[in-house]
């Protein structure tokens, strides 16, 4: 390389340096804003997820001391009087005092305070299924077959966490209004369900059985399930 051509890119290298100061000068706050901007952000989040892990926290210790009271009366004013911030806090607040004032006799109570929760929009719809199912049980007789069926007939449907617990209660309605072929068949699909508990086989098994039907067995034919009848 000649000198001249080593002097010319000395100085194309100096002009470049002198460019990118003059654009740093310029518009170097950009960049440092950008990073104020993203280490903030960062910690305001870490702050509201300690913030939020506390009042959890916080909201949890407040509902099991109310649950540790002698009285239900007095476990349920302790859960209505606590007023947790989120909205699925508040609805396990609300389950719980409804179901101490089921135990205290004070049903007309619970009966708004679960009707508030299932008609909640806010709420996510296992909260507000949960509610309308206890809803329906503790106004029991004072609905008609026909009510509580088509109320325990809403909470099945795709992804609902309550739909073999609302089918044993409309099996037992079947068996209420002298259906006892629809509860069998009810019952069957019930304890043949993989998603039901053992308990809940064992539930369905027994009525089955007090119905004067014979329980089905599944067995297993190449990897797969199948039922045949006992006996």
């Amino acid at each position: 390389m000649s000198q001249t051509d080593s002097f010319i890119e000395e100085v194309t290298e100096e002009v470049r340096r002198d460019r990118l100061f003059a654009l740093m000068r310029r518009y170097g706050w950009i960049a440092i804003l950008a990073v104020l901007l993203l280490v903030g952000g960062a910690a305001w989040n870490e702050w509201r997820k300690a913030q939020n892990e506390r009042a959890a926290q916080q909201t949890g210790d407040a509902m099991i001391a109310a649950l540790q009271a002698d009285a239900p009366e007095a476990r349920a004013d302790a859960l209505a009087s606590l007023d947790p911030e989120s909205p699925g806090a508040q609805a396990v607040a609300a389950l719980l005092a409804a179901g101490e004032q089921v135990d205290a006799g004070a049903h007309d109570a619970a009966i708004d305070g679960l009707k508030a929760v299932s008609e909640r929009s806010d709420l996510p719809l296992v909260y507000r299924q949960v509610a309308l199912f206890k809803l329906l049980a503790v106004q029991g007789r004072n609905l008609s077959p026909e009510e509580r069926r088509e109320g325990y007939a809403s909470l099945i449907g795709p992804g609902s966490q309550l739909r073999l617990l609302a089918e044993e209660q409309l099996a037992l309605i079947d068996v209420e209004t002298g259906e006892t072929g629809a509860a069998v068949e009810r019952l069957q699909a019930i304890a043949q369900d993989d998603g039901a508990t053992a308990g809940l086989r064992r539930r369905a098994t027994q009525l089955i059985v007090a119905l004067g039907a014979e329980p089905e067995t599944p067995v297993r034919v190449n990897g797969a399930a199948s039922a045949t009848n006992g006996g």
